[in-house]
């Protein structure tokens, strides 16, 4: 029984230009008090045209229902819970948005002098100061625009100590756990990436990790809890021993959601790491942007950072362009400054214990899940779980059905897909991350859904495989929408299942 939704009517909807009709307009405007002007004869007829061809024509309450509709095609966070694992879908106060809509802040001009931006600058020193002790590293550039961009700076600060000491080695060492970025990251910064395999519990293989690092590894580049939702309980001794052969650890914070409050990274030895405080500090994520990749550093490698920094001087902020070690701009001006407006804001509301509590909650309802679904789903790793839970689908393939059907049958329950077969270690991988965002009664309802589908996967394999039921859409190629897209409309042309 599917508790969550029921049916309820879908109306087809065409598009704009389908139902047109010559001569509909959908405004009114009083007549011209003064004579009318020939915008080709000011303009030039070169640089001027008549009525768009093709552009739709049709009513104000067309136009309404038109994006009204459109709009219920929607889920969003704010409809229910995204239970998408490494993609921390959380919900984003809206305090957060009325503090980034402030004229002064969200009408502030880059290029205005420093005198008139000291509100601005003193938000990002104190957000720098912010995220600096929550991560116990010694400094923090707002400069990257997001995560991979993050990993990215930090990779290139690790270069270039290592080019200042003589040597910028050859190669990065990567778990198998780690987020897909991180080789990728590491390949444009000119390493070579040797792959360090986890072990039965989902975590770094200590040996093959002493036995790989030599003195031409720069770095590892480890996520931290990792990507099928553990902790890596050695990371002192991996630290360690990257340290004893001069190489550091670099961690990739897009799981900071499970440490804020309780761990900091900066005292379990690392080196370097980027935060996505469009993640973590609950600043709008998904549909594109905007992000916000954050970059944290000890001590050895705050020279290096992107210019220009931040310095206090007489008693105003003041832009420091003069630090000829800086690895130089990653980024136009200083960062998305409204995602770090809203993150300061996230921070400041919640407070030191209010942060440990959200990360607290993130971690109960992880594990909720997990003691919920473990009867009905294959967990293959005993390790405690973090944040995120991560299951296979070996259950259920007994019967044909794999991961992405289950997440298709879980649309015709009212929920988001969680996040399928990621990470790769784990075969037929269904990653949950509930965050602090959910209520019991919705993990409940969730829950619920998963093991209704378990049931389901069992005893009527075809409805599972075929589903989603209850969508204006039937299942659709996703093969062949990624191999050859469809991505516009040409009059007198029908789109493929357009009358499915």
């Amino acid at each position: 029984m599917i508790r969550k939704v029921r049916s309820h009517i879908t109306q087809n909807e065409p598009l704009l230009f389908e139902t047109s009709s010559p001569g509909k307009i959908g405004y009114q405007l009083p007549e011209l008090d003064v004579p009318a002007v020939d915008p080709a004869a000011v303009l030039g007829k070169e640089n001027t045209r008549g009525e768009i061809e093709d552009f739709p024509e049709i009513s104000e309450v067309e136009a309404i229902r038109h994006f009204t509709r459109l709009s219920t095609y929607n889920y969003a966070i704010d409809l229910g819970l995204y239970p998408l694992g490494s993609c921390t879908m959380k919900y984003n106060p809206r305090v957060n948005e009325a503090v980034a809509r402030i004229d002064g802040l969200a009408w502030a001009h880059p290029y205005q002098p420093e005198s008139l931006s000291q509100g601005a600058l003193e938000i990002m020193a104190t957000l720098e100061a912010a995220l600096a002790e929550i991560t116990g590293m010694d400094a923090v550039t707002l400069q990257p625009a997001a995560g991979a961009h993050g990993e990215f700076t930090g990779i290139q600060l690790v270069r270039a100590l290592h080019q200042a000491r003589g040597n910028a080695r050859k190669k990065v060492l990567i778990p198998d756990s780690a987020h897909g970025t991180n080789p990728a990251t590491a390949r444009m910064a000119g390493y070579e990436v040797e792959n360090i395999p986890s072990n039965e519990r989902g975590m770094i293989d200590i040996e093959a990790l002493d036995r790989l690092c030599t003195e031409d590894t720069a770095a590892l580049m480890i996520t931290n809890p990792n990507t099928v939702g553990v902790f890596e309980e050695n990371i002192t001794r991996i630290a360690e021993i990257l340290h004893a052969k001069g190489a550091m650890v670099y961690m990739d914070g897009a799981n900071m959601n499970a440490l804020v409050g309780i761990a900091r990274p900066g005292d379990f030895g690392v080196d370097v790491m980027h935060l996505n405080l469009h993640k973590t500090f609950s600043t709008p994520h998904g549909g594109g942007g905007p992000g916000s990749g954050a970059v944290a550093v000890k001590s050895h490698l705050e020279p290096f950072l992107p210019t220009p920094r931040l310095r206090r001087a007489e008693n105003a902020w003041t832009w420091d362009y003069d630090r000829p070690s800086s690895i130089g701009k990653v980024r136009a001006f200083y960062g998305n400054f409204g995602v770090l407006v809203r993150a300061l804001a996230y921070i400041m509301a919640h407070g030191g214990a209010g942060l440990r509590n959200a990360t607290m909650d993130a971690l109960l309802n992880a594990n909720y899940i997990r003691a919920k679904l473990e009867p009905h789903f294959e967990h293959p790793h005993r390790a405690p779980t973090m944040h995120e839970c991560v299951f296979s689908d070996e259950i259920q393939a007994r019967h044909g059905v794999r991961t992405g059907d289950i997440a298709k049958r879980l649309i015709d329950y009212g929920f988001h897909p969680y996040t399928v077969s990621f990470p790769l270690i784990v075969h037929g991988a269904m990653m949950i991350e509930p965050t602090e965002t959910e209520g019991k009664r919705e993990l409940d309802l969730f829950i619920d859904a998963m093991i209704s589908i378990a049931a389901e996967a069992v005893e009527n394999p075809e409805l599972v495989l075929k589903a989603p039921h209850s969508t204006r859409t039937s299942r659709v190629d996703e093969v062949m929408a990624a191999r050859k897209p469809i991505v516009r409309w040409k009059p007198g042309a029908e789109a493929p299942g357009a009358n499915d």
